[in-house]
């Protein structure tokens, strides 16, 4: 699980435990994440 604690809330943004990803639910896990897809990439 990732969490970002923002103003008055959590974000919470499960990771699965897969070797692998689809890319549907990686960019899914980003989008949620709030966190920019450069940081994911590097």
């Amino acid at each position: 699980m990732m969490q970002k604690a923002i103003a008055d809330t959590t974000i919470t943004v499960p990771i699965p435990d897969h070797d692998e990803l689809r890319i549907g639910t990686l960019q899914c896990v980003i989008r949620q994440s709030g966190v920019p897809r450069s940081e994911f990439e590097a």
